[in-house]
């Protein structure tokens, strides 16, 4: 239990990352432990849910005489590397989030910084796990065999949900003689039409950040071809340049040369998009359920729905990238991990979950408290059981090969090159990281 964390295979770069970290615990300084047995100490990054949790805090310490002291470390990253840190320190808190790949989330079990919550999950016929959505448990969740090696479990507790999806807005679609929200791919691009007859962009998204575009492009990927033979080509098994993917890279193509994409779409960073479709711009977004409070502040009169992307293979379901929105973890080395786990458990429980969903405007964690949300969110809820996600794959793309495929889709949307021609290329650099892999 005495050993500092340990971080296995993360390269070199990583490395030298982590090592700058430990000498940030001077900035960020040093945690007092906490005597009063009767307290515990959370931590936490999350600036639009601070209230709520206080609020909550206090009414659990009304409840129980257990105080809850909620401590906010915001932007993200500041709060990773004061996480990072502080286990380097083994002052980490009673329940702490951790903000990154599952292969680091691993290196925080296998050091002894997280409890195996498995039998509290179990208890009672797994009344705990059977309230909250499967797959917001499963990203906090080891499997049998799983390539870091973890003994087979649940190590964390997700306290809301999220999916991406995309929206359309009513007063538009209604302008433009749609009557309902397309459901195939082909009734989306005569949905297109229809709208630029009327002089009403098609569909906003903030792929200026490539990770919204690399997002849309697997939701058509895992339709297309299953999910199978997309773990087959990150393992090197099938090339970007089989007919499955050349189909991948052509829905950008037949998007943009049909005028499905808002001006600019490919520079647009996500606040803009969201502006966008918020005051009208644009009949339909891409974007995800944390959206649902954004657009609330930009336009409260706002009149839209959400859907699923519509598919192209009609004999595969449409995955979308989903599951755990925030998830908090119980420190295997405090002295009150019990009072931590009662407290998670009463946190993720209907009521307060229906007054943080109510107040934030995040999909609740606990499926029972759907029924006290706003519609839009229940409409997004909806979607969970499509949900996806890199951090529960068996195998993840190298992200040279990630970002080559990504700016890849920018190429197309503009029109510079050809789905071949960008599929060859990232053929190219798959290659080649394989060889380095395995020389």
């Amino acid at each position: 239990m005495g050993s500092p964390l340990v971080f296995k295979q993360i390269g070199g770069e990583m490395k030298k990352f982590f090592g700058v970290v430990c000498c940030c615990v001077l900035f960020f300084g040093c945690a007092k432990k906490q005597d009063d047995p009767n307290t515990i100490t959370l931590w936490h990054w999350m600036t639009d849910r601070h209230e709520a949790l206080e609020q909550l805090a206090l009414n659990y310490e009304r409840l129980t005489g257990v105080k809850v002291k909620v401590d906010l470390y915001a932007p993200s990253d500041a709060y990773s590397q004061k996480i990072i840190a502080a286990a380097q320190s083994r002052i980490l808190p009673d329940i702490y989030g951790i903000l990154d790949k599952k292969e680091i989330f691993a290196s925080f079990i296998e050091s002894g910084y997280v409890t195996d919550l498995t039998e509290e999950f179990q208890k009672d016929n797994a009344a705990w796990e059977n309230a909250l959505f499967a797959k917001a448990v499963d990203v906090n969740r080891f499997a049998e065999g799983n390539i870091y090696h973890i003994k087979p479990g649940i190590y964390g507790v997700p306290v809301d949900v999220t999916n991406i999806q995309m929206l359309y807005n009513k007063k538009l679609l209604e302008r433009a003689g749609i009557k309902s929200p397309p459901k195939t791919f082909n009734e989306f691009l005569t949905a297109i039409d229809a709208l630029k007859r009327v002089g009403i962009s098609g569909l906003v998204s903030g792929w200026g950040e490539l990770w919204l575009a690399d997002c849309f492009a697997s939701n058509y990927a895992f339709n297309i071809m299953g999910e199978q033979k997309v773990m087959d080509t990150y393992q090197g098994k099938v090339p970007y340049t089989d007919p499955d993917w050349i189909k991948v890279f052509d829905v950008f193509r037949i998007l943009s040369e049909r005028g499905a994409f808002a001006e600019g779409i490919v520079t647009k960073p996500n606040k803009f998009a969201e502006q966008d479709f918020a005051l009208g711009r644009a009949a339909f977004g891409f974007n995800g359920s944390w959206s649902v409070n954004v657009y609330h502040d930009m336009n409260p009169d706002l009149r839209y729905g959400v859907m699923l992307p519509p598919p192209i293979n009609p004999n595969r379901p449409m995955s979308i990238w989903g599951g755990g929105g925030s998830s908090f973890v119980v420190n295997n080395i405090s002295k009150k991990k019990q009072k931590a786990i009662d407290f998670l458990r009463w946190l993720t429980a209907t009521e307060q979950q229906a007054f943080l969903s109510t107040e934030t405007r995040n999909l609740p964690s606990n499926r029972e408290a759907l029924t006290s949300i706003p519609s839009v969110l229940a409409e997004y809820a909806q979607g969970m059981d499509y949900t996806t996600h890199p951090t529960i794959w068996t195998y993840n793309e190298h992200s040279l090969v990630i970002e080559k495929f990504d700016k890849g889709l920018q190429s197309i949307i503009i029109g510079e090159k050809t789905p071949q021609q960008v599929a060859r290329e990232v053929q190219e650099i798959k290659e080649r990281e394989m060889k380095k892999a395995h020389p």
